[in-house]
Order: structure tokens, then C-alpha cells, then sequence
């Protein structure tokens, strides 16, 4: 159970959820934003994807922040990073992981995702992704926004945020391969013609070879072995950028991409083995767990975060199925190896029948935390919309923070009005 009790919201999350829910302004710059994306004067074939094809990708609109909670979010962050180096937390993280996550491997794994929900008390841990999509896209669209009328300003002129991706993306090769040459970067994920998410595929590929990078896009099965090396075609690929949702690479169309990885024959991030550490749902329940992460030697400032920013989560075991059943109300139920909100259940909308099914699975329940309402203006009319909240991080690190704005029970760029937005902080009174 946990011990600590929340901290009060500041100043600055007070006026950040007032705006939400009363200022309606439009922020995103739509000329601004067709010029970030175009790679070059002629070319309006990413704009005409995004526009004719996904048009509820990006919102209009800005979630507002307080400055103090997502100075507590990055420091979370940096204490969970420091929970993950823990023997004690790796031995238990690895012990019972697919195979594929014994490999060692130096390189962190690049865009760490951490989703959570703006609650009464805080922002509030709802799950960690290690390989969160749409970084560089929130990047684009923080560039594209204007002041509301309520003078928050974007401060996005000379943006460091794209440099930091290259440099992450260097820092990976360079922690497994020291000095020795970068050249080849695959950006590689299930038919990727076909991904929602293309978009970024294509900006990323821009963005690496503005880095003097080679740079591919292409589907796992295209991915061979031979004379030691990754190959694609008849080029050597030196890193993969995984954007793969087969986390241990245990399908035959990731053959290829599981031989690289137990052999180390190309780097690979993010990996089956961050994903072992961080991603696994049930850590969410250790997370929560003062006792076990006092056995473990987290400081004690770490703990008080945990406490505060993860919401109770336990594992579902039959032993408890009565009291979940009876409490099922104050839960929400996810797959411990789930990823996008797929089989995820809100317990006060639970059937007997499914709630057996949870019972028979590998399921965790979560405290259930309420997402924060966003107000956004959709075709002349006011509308409530959910907001998620994102830090995308690296090292314990937090780089970018972006929201997104959806109706229904999780994200899903289908809601007029909806899909990923721009994040702006509100300090308390009388800070800057």
C-alpha cells in the first residue's frame, strides 16, 4: 500500500487546469506547421498524408501544465533510472524474461516513453513505453504554435530538440561501438507503409541523413544476416531504430532482427532487454511497493516519488478475485505485457465474463485515475476532450514533453479536435 501522502497541486497547477477547461484557443499555426514538415519547396507529399489521410494527428490546441508538476515528473524520471540500475531490481526484472532479454547490451535505448495522467493531486504514472512514437512529430508541432489569448508564449526559436535526438542516437552507437563509424541507420517496423505513424518514419529519415547519415525505412522481413553483419539489401545496417512492437523479437518475420540482437551484430534501440527492465506492467505494482523497494536500496527520496506519482497496482492473482471483483469499480485493469491500451478494462465497466477472462491472464490492476478534461472548440462548438500526458526521456533524462488529446477510453487520433498536442508549462506566482 502506499505511505506518502500526495503533495498539494501548485499555484501554476491550479491556473494549468483552469485553462484547460476554459481556454478553447486555437495555438497550432497550420502555415507554420506545413512548413516545418516540408522537406524541401516542392514537396507537399508528407503534408498531403498527414492532412488527406490523418487529419486528426495533430490538435489545435495546447495542454497546459504547471511548471512545479513537471519539474516533479523529471525528477521521477532521474530516481526510476536510478531504481533500474539497482541489482536488486534488474536480478528481479530479468528472472523471469524471455530469453532474448539475457543479452547484454551498453546502449540505453532511445525514447523512453512515460504516459501519465494529470490527476487531483499530481500527475500520476498510468505506464512506460521503450519505444514511444511521436517524438519528433511533438517536436515539429512545438515549433508551430502561437500565443493564445491568454498571453502563454512558446519559447521555440532555436529549438535544441532535434539535435538532442542525433546526439542520442549517437550516444547508443558509441556506447557499443566506442569510435568507430556511424554510417547506416534502419528505421524498421512492421509494414511501415501501413503504419499510422509513417509520418514520422519519413521526418526521421530526413533528420538523419541532414546528419550526414544513410538512412532506410523498411519491414523486418527485409532484414537478413550474412559475414556478420545486419544487412538490408546488400548494405550493412550499423544501427536499427526500433519502432517494432514485437519487444523480444519472438515472431519469424523478426528473425533476422533476434540473430542481430543475441549476436550483437548490429545495435539495436530500443531492445528486448530495456524493455524487461522498464516496460513490463507488473513493475508498476513494484513501483507502488515501498517494502520492496526499501529491499532493494532505493535512497528514500526515490521511494517518496514512487509513492507519490505511481498509483496503487497490484498483480492479479486468483487469491484476490472477490475483493476485485467487489472493488472492480476503483480499478483499471491492464495485460502485463500489453502496449497501445489494447485489452485494457475499466473495472466499472467490466462483465463477469470478461473479468474471469482477466482473472485467467496475466493482468495487473491499477488504481484508477481519472484522465484531466482538455476544452477544445470542434466545428463552432465547445467540446471535452481526455488528455494524456508524455515525457519522452533518455538516460533518466526528460526531452520533450507533448500531450494527447482523444475521447473514448484511450488515445486513438480518431476524435475531431484530437490527436497529439503541444505541452506549455505554467509556473507558480511569482516564479518565471
Amino acid at each position: 500500500m502506499k505511505e506518502a501522502p500526495a503533495p498539494r497541486p501548485g499555484k501554476g497547477a491550479a491556473l494549468a487546469s483552469w485553462l484547460n477547461q476554459r481556454c478553447a484557443c486555437v495555438t497550432l499555426d497550420r502555415a507554420q506547421l506545413r512548413k516545418e514538415l516540408r522537406g524541401d519547396q516542392h514537396d507537399g507529399a508528407l503534408i498531403a498524408m498527414i492532412e488527406e489521410a490523418r487529419p486528426h494527428l495533430f490538435s489545435e490546441t495546447t495542454l497546459y501544465v504547471g511548471e512545479r508538476d513537471l519539474g516533479r515528473i523529471r525528477a521521477f524520471v532521474a530516481a526510476h533510472e536510478r531504481i533500474v540500475a539497482l541489482e536488486g531490481w534488474q536480478q528481479m526484472a530479468l528472472s523471469d524474461a524471455p530469453s532474448a532479454a539475457s543479452t547484454p547490451c551498453n546502449a540505453r535505448s532511445v525514447f523512453m516513453g512515460y504516459d501519465l495522467h494529470l490527476g487531483d493531486t499530481g500527475p500520476q504514472l498510468i505506464e512506460i513505453n521503450t519505444n514511444a512514437g511521436g517524438g519528433l512529430l511533438n517536436a515539429v508541432l512545438a515549433r508551430a504554435q502561437r500565443m493564445c489569448c491568454n498571453a502563454t508564449r512558446f519559447e521555440a526559436e532555436n529549438d535544441p530538440t532535434e539535435t538532442a535526438f542525433i546526439e542520442m542516437f549517437r550516444a547508443e552507437w558509441a556506447a557499443v561501438r566506442e569510435d568507430a563509424p556511424l554510417r547506416h541507420i534502419a528505421i524498421v517496423d512492421d509494414a511501415p507503409a501501413e503504419q499510422y505513424l509513417l509520418p514520422e518514419f519519413l521526418l526521421f529519415q530526413r533528420l538523419f541523413e541532414r546528419a550526414g547519415l544513410s538512412a532506410s525505412i523498411c519491414d523486418p522481413r527485409d532484414l537478413s544476416v550474412s559475414g556478420g553483419r545486419l544487412m538490408l539489401g546488400g548494405q550493412a545496417v550499423d544501427l536499427v531504430y526500433n519502432r517494432s512492437t514485437d519487444f523480444y523479437f519472438d515472431a519469424p518475420a523478426s528473425a533476422a532482427l533476434r540473430e542481430a540482437w543475441m549476436r550483437q551484430r548490429a545495435v539495436i534501440t530500443p531492445h528486448p532487454r530495456a524493455h524487461a527492465l522498464y516496460a513490463d506492467k507488473r513493475h508498476l505494482a513494484r513501483l507502488s511497493d515501498a517494502a520492496f523497494l526499501r529491499s532493494i536500496g532505493a535512497a528514500d527520496n526515490d521511494i517518496a516519488l514512487c509513492l507519490a506519482l505511481v498509483p496503487e497496482t497490484r498483480r492479479v492473482v486468483a487469491a484476490d478475485a472477490a475483493t476485485l471483483w467487489r472493488e472492480r469499480g476503483d480499478w483499471f485493469f491492464k495485460p502485463a505485457t500489453g502496449f497501445g491500451g489494447k485489452a485494457t478494462y475499466r473495472g466499472d465497466k467490466l462483465t463477469r465474463r470478461v473479468f474471469d477472462e482477466i482473472m485467467a491472464g496475466n493482468y495487473v490492476a491499477q488504481r484508477h485515475v481519472l484522465p484531466a478534461a482538455r476544452v477544445q472548440c470542434v466545428g463552432g462548438e465547445e467540446v471535452q476532450l481526455k488528455s494524456d500526458l508524455r515525457a519522452y526521456a533518455y538516460a533518466g533524462a526528460v526531452q520533450l514533453f507533448a500531450a494527447r488529446l482523444y475521447r473514448g477510453q484511450t488515445t486513438n487520433f480518431r476524435t475531431p479536435g484530437g490527436g497529439f498536442a503541444a505541452v506549455e508549462a505554467i509556473p507558480d506566482a511569482g516564479t518565471d
